[in-house]
């Protein structure tokens, strides 16, 4: 990048080449510093592969023999009235099992009654119309945090339903568990949660992860994924940021939906189904 300067001022211009190369050596720098705490960072890592995702199940839900059968990963699950949700990874295991795992850095996202939404919207997508109830299968919510979220400094929080007078479970295929990620030890889970924690292949126990992990960080084919996933990143950040101004500007209610369109970059029809959404009478 040539930049002149004259009496301590920058001046000059920046090619588009040269930013767009800006941009490319800022995402390998923020790739090298990616977990599999950082849930888009592990969504990729995870996407399609039964093998890095039944290791970890096996560990937190201390399951040697279980068996995942499908895989995928950030899940939208719709509810037409209200909140939907987007699911960091949806397994499936041998017993049709269905088991979500989220990943959380932020304190605040792990709240209890986030895994219970997680928990109720699933089971609000399991059965088909007039299908039995007792054909819901057994499902689980699994939060991994960066930090013992619930500070009793034990590796893993299972929640379970249970008679209140006798403390024996309830039984009704639903499970709530919470992994401590700041857990250490010479232990499977101490070693797991080690390894979520790692920037580098190298640094870590199972081989099953630190080969997806140095693909995505070490190989060309890997890191272009991850660099078009960064980039379709901020795509989505921006147009959420620009459906945000469409929505307060529809409040104003003295602005047509042509000039909003115009303003944000969205079309027309986008703008009148943020209108319909938000429940603003159609002018």
């Amino acid at each position: 990048m040539k930049i002149q300067k004259r009496k301590g001022k920058q001046v000059g211009r920046v090619t588009v080449t040269e930013q767009i190369d800006q941009k490319h050596q800022e995402d390998l720098q923020r790739l090298r510093g990616f977990r599999l705490l950082d849930d888009d960072f592990l969504t990729k890592c995870f996407e399609g592969d039964t093998a890095s995702i039944e290791l970890v199940l096996r560990i937190v839900l201390e399951k040697s023999d279980l068996k995942v059968l499908d895989v995928r990963t950030q899940v939208f699950v719709e509810n037409l009235l209200n909140r939907s949700v987007r699911l960091d990874i949806l397994a499936t295991d041998s017993t049709g099992a269905k088991l979500n795992v989220e990943v959380q850095r932020s304190d605040k996202g792990a709240g209890r009654k986030r895994a219970r939404y997680n928990s109720s919207m699933m089971d609000a997508n399991l059965l088909k119309k007039g299908e039995d109830f007792d054909k819901l299968p057994e499902t689980w919510v699994i939060f991994i945090t960066e930090n013992d979220v619930m500070g009793k400094g034990l590796p893993l929080y299972p929640i379970e339903r249970c008679f209140l007078g006798t403390v024996e479970r309830f039984e009704d295929g639903s499970h709530i568990l919470y992994v401590n990620g700041a857990y250490r030890g010479d232990t499977p889970i101490g070693k797991l949660m080690h390894d979520f924690s790692c920037t580098d292949a190298a640094d870590m126990y199972y081989g099953t992860l630190a080969d997806r992990v140095r693909f995505f960080k070490e190989s060309k084919e890997g890191i272009e994924i991850m660099c078009r996933a960064m980039e379709d990143m901020r795509n989505q950040t921006l147009k959420e940021g620009m459906i945000n101004v469409a929505k307060k500007m529809l409040e104003d209610g003295t602005i047509t939906l042509e000039k909003i369109a115009e303003f944000v970059g969205l079309s027309v029809d986008e703008v009148k189904k943020i209108k319909t959404d938000q429940n603003i009478p159609l002018g």
